[in-house]
């Protein structure tokens, strides 16, 4: 379904990419792990299209990102993005239906309405909560709407960005089953980026390990505390001592 091979990015004389390879199966749930700066962000948006890699090349369904109509192309995905980021001024309603009310995927103001409550439902909120503002929400109900809005349209793909982010446990521990969930009822395919290693155990199919801008490993979730390598081996246990350099 995306498939990334040698892809490079550089901001000036960063180099963020360089040289991701990199295969996600259609219905596939691929989490990608890895340090902060590493480059997981840069990833995403080179997937969406929203930054051009230097060289290599991107494609979904076998078509190369860099020219494909964008309208079109992005209507095919979903986004949990870190935080919910949801509109301050819109009720909870009109920020899952977004994408229904305008531009391609535009439907009637009622249908996208009903559209949405049945969206919240589905992520566990009651249709009373539509006609609130994110102010008034908590932390975990923001990030059930934010869930709700990045599946309002169906995609085809969802973008997972730190979900549990802010969580207490047993809130990131909601989320997590529901990601899970939904993706498999979807049947959509899935890339989420995160720290939590707990989430990453209870969403992925398979795991990519993302270091110094390369994929250090990749394999399926099962086999990731057998792993012998050390970079991965030091990530996923928290170890101050290893190959990954930290600030002391």
């Amino acid at each position: 379904m995306i498939r990334l091979a040698q892809v490079h990015k550089s901001f000036g004389t960063n180099d963020v990419l360089r040289g991701v390879d990199l295969d996600v199966a259609r219905g596939e749930s691929m989490v990608v792990i890895g340090g902060s700066g590493t480059g997981k962000s840069v990833l995403i948006k080179c997937i969406l299209g929203l930054v051009a890699p230097d060289s290599g090349t991107i494609t979904v369904d076998g078509q190369d990102v860099t020219r494909v109509p964008r309208d079109a192309f992005l209507a095919r995905f979903g986004m949990l993005f870190q935080g919910a980021a949801l509109f301050d001024s819109l009720p909870v309603w009109q920020n899952v239906a977004f994408r229904l009310l305008r531009g391609r995927l535009k439907r009637p103001r009622t249908e996208a309405r009903a559209i949405a409550i049945a969206k919240l439902r589905r992520v566990g909120l009651d249709a009373d909560v539509a006609d609130r503002l994110p102010a008034e929400l908590s932390g975990g109900m923001q990030k059930r709407v934010g869930l709700a809005r990045a599946i309002a349209a169906d995609p085809e793909v969802i973008f997972f960005d730190e979900p549990t982010t802010g969580l207490d446990p047993i809130m990131a521990g909601v989320i997590n089953a529901l990601i899970r969930e939904i993706v498999t009822e979807m049947g959509a395919t899935a890339i989420t980026i995160t720290h939590d290693m707990t989430s990453v155990r209870a969403i992925a199919d398979r795991v990519a390990m993302l270091h110094r801008g390369k994929v250090r490993w990749c394999g399926p979730v099962g086999d990731i505390d057998a792993a012998t390598d050390p970079y991965l081996d030091q990530f996923i246990h928290g170890r101050a001592d290893g190959p990954i350099e930290t600030l002391r």
